[in-house]
This record gives C-alpha cells, sequence and structure tokens, in this order.
C-alpha cells in the first residue's frame, strides 16, 4: 500500500467546495481528469456504497466510511464494476479520504489515499490535474 496526499488552497468556502466535489454536475467535471464522462450512483451518507462509473458502467464501488458534510469524507473501495457485475478485491484498507478545512482566505482541500502500489502512478498524474479543475470551478462558478 502507497499513502499519497494532496492539497491546494482555493479562495471559496468550504460549502462552495464541498458542492462543486460532490454534485453531479461539478463532479462529472473535476473527475474528467481521471477519465471522461465519470460519474457516481449512491449518496454520501456514512454506510451507503457509492458506484464511481465511467460511460460504460465500468468502474469501482466503496463504502462510506465517514461523513461530515462540508468538513470531510471517507471512502474505503471495496471492489471493481466491469459489464455490470461488481467483484469485490482483496485490496485491504484502500481508502479515499477529502478534507475541508476553512482558512482565511477560503478552504485548503486535503486528499489522503491509501492505494494499492499498481495505481500509486496514476494518482500522482491525475490527482494534481483533478484539484486544480475543482479549485478553478470552486472560484469561478456562481
Amino acid at each position: 500500500m502507497q499513502k499519497l496526499f494532496f492539497e491546494i488552497q482555493i479562495d471559496a468556502p468550504p460549502e462552495k467546495v464541498w458542492d462543486v466535489l460532490w454534485s453531479d454536475m461539478t463532479y462529472r467535471q473535476w473527475t474528467t481528469a481521471f477519465t471522461e464522462g465519470s460519474f457516481y450512483q449512491g449518496t454520501f451518507e456514512e454506510g451507503n456504497i457509492v458506484k464511481f462509473l465511467d460511460p460504460n458502467n465500468d468502474g469501482m464501488f466503496s463504502r462510506v466510511e465517514k461523513s461530515i458534510p462540508n468538513k470531510e469524507i471517507k471512502f474505503l473501495h471495496l471492489g471493481e464494476i466491469y459489464g455490470g457485475v461488481e467483484k469485490e478485491q482483496n485490496w485491504g484498507d484502500a481508502t479515499e479520504a477529502y478534507f475541508l478545512q476553512e482558512t482565511e482566505t477560503g478552504t485548503l482541500l486535503k486528499i489522503e489515499i491509501n492505494t494499492p502500489d499498481e495505481f500509486k502512478s496514476f494518482f500522482e498524474e491525475k490527482f494534481p490535474n483533478a484539484l486544480g479543475i475543482v479549485k478553478n470551478l470552486s472560484e469561478n462558478q456562481l
């Protein structure tokens, strides 16, 4: 397992950044940094299963481990979805957590990812671009 950390200062309040991260329309925009056409199915209450999908309905499914709106959300990644079939994976503690910390000028968005080794370079390449899109949307969208 690899532990990765990303952060970005955003000149917008935490409520706005949270909305950009998890509202359907803006989620679809910032996640183009990973896969064009990404979307999710489910809701972000603790204990719920959320499916993160591409336009072919392939992707992964995760359980919401913690959810404090406008402050923190943590997912435990459970497995992959291919051809509509969910297959659990033995990823152990593969987690993805988002922390929104209010600052004098807006929000410090921090992401902590615990990932299997084979996904490390993917996240290192894609996450900085994704965060740049989140920042742009948060600061420039009404």
